[in-house]
């Protein structure tokens, strides 16, 4: 997998200096830590990899919505061991209704080679431990959707679409999910899991106004890219795709995480993970502004403002949604640090979609047209399905 960041200082070697016994007190129980965590981690996927072969899971690709410019794109994808059923797309109401529980729990194949075919020319490229093809491959595609093709081993084809921004873009978005787009509640540990885990895309409720105002965006500009950013993990993103198109949300890539342990800690960090998709989409898409949605319940003021103070010639504005005080509390109550000064970067607050959509009226971002009904929606290019 090539590396996405250009431009990066070259390496030079620094001298070690002996390391105190008091450094030695502090780094030992982390490596402890990363330790027990990673081998852990590791006994976990053997023990699904085998019980799911003894079950007679197959390998299964699951395809994300990927993205990219006219000569390169991004390719994002899962590859799991499911039940032969799920797999041939064969589900009765109740296996339908439990579908984001198995995708949270399906092993993945870790280090899966799998087979790209992007316009008839075929790209090999491998899995991370988790499961989770995220490869960057060289492309001469036009401008709009695409349809690619992905398998591995002797898992059914499947077919992913690509959304290639032209490369004139000057405008784009990127929208937080829990509790912007849709209302979670997410830090509630029961209802969190209940949410995450049980329920399908019926269950989940959508924030009010903000399909209308995504909808305002897409019509006042029909080639902005819109990318929904999240903390969530991977595994969920079927059951997020067909609720974005179950309420009207504009087709677009998600950029999630894994909930896995990495080599310094127990659990990602979403906060880093955020961080550092805006930064790849400032480095990815120089010339675009984006548009910046998020809430106020958790760290999207903070995160946003500091990636407006390092790229204020990529923020267009900053958006945030006002949470409710019932939403509040269960999100384990408002941001305290609130955004910093961005000089030359509107921001605006609301408590839903119509304000919103009201706010960026008089910011002249968006205006009143009705938009064609030949434009694509979530559910007409994105077949992410378990």
């Amino acid at each position: 997998m090539r590396p996405w960041k250009t431009g990066r200082m070259p390496f030079r070697p620094v001298r070690s200096r002996p390391e105190s016994d008091a450094a030695k007190s502090l780094t030992q129980p982390r490596e402890q830590a990363r330790h027990i965590a990673m081998r852990l981690d590791d006994a976990w996927l053997r023990f699904q990899t085998k019980l799911a072969i003894r079950r007679g899971r197959v390998e299964t690709v699951i395809p994300y919505t990927g993205y990219g410019s006219t000569s390169w794109i991004r390719v994002l994808a899962r590859v799991v061991r499911s039940d032969p059923r799920d797999a041939a797309g064969h589900a009765n109401p109740l296996q339908e209704s439990m579908r984001g529980w198995r995708n949270f729990t399906s092993a993945p194949v870790a280090n899966a080679a799998v087979q790209v075919t992007v316009a008839g020319e075929v790209h090999h490229v491998v899995a991370d431990r988790g499961g989770v093809v995220d490869a960057r491959i060289p492309v001469a595609l036009g401008a709009g959707w695409h349809t690619i093709t992905l398998k591995s081993g002797e898992s059914r084809t499947v077919e992913a679409p690509v959304e290639v921004v032209a490369d004139d873009a000057d405008f784009g978005v990127v929208s937080d999910i829990d509790d912007t787009v849709m209302v979670t509640a997410l830090p509630r540990p029961f209802l969190a899991a209940w949410n995450t885990f049980v329920l399908n895309e019926h269950a989940r409720t959508p924030t009010p106004g903000m399909a209308v105002l995504y909808e305002r965006i897409a019509r006042t500009a029909p080639s902005a890219p819109v990318l929904y950013l999240s903390t969530g993990a991977w595994n969920v993103a079927p059951t997020l795709s067909r609720f974005l198109s179950r309420n009207l949300y504009p087709a677009g890539p998600k950029l999630l995480t894994d909930w896995g342990p990495t080599p310094d800690r127990w659990f990602r960090s979403g906060q880093e993970h955020k961080k550092n998709s805006l930064e790849r989409l400032a480095d990815e898409f120089p010339t675009i502004k984006w548009l910046l949605v998020g809430d106020d319940g958790q760290h999207d003021e903070a995160i946003y403002s500091e990636f407006a103070q390092r790229h204020p010639e990529n923020v267009k504005a900053i958006a945030i949604r006002q949470l409710s005080p019932g939403e509040a509390v269960l999100a384990g109550g408002r941001s305290k640090t609130g955004g910093q000064p961005t000089p030359g970067v509107p921001w605006i607050y609301a408590p839903d979609g119509a304000g919103m959509s009201a706010r960026l009226e008089e910011l002249g971002i968006i205006r009143g047209e009705v938009r064609s009904a030949d434009d694509p929606e979530e559910g007409d290019v994105a077949k992410e399905t378990a």
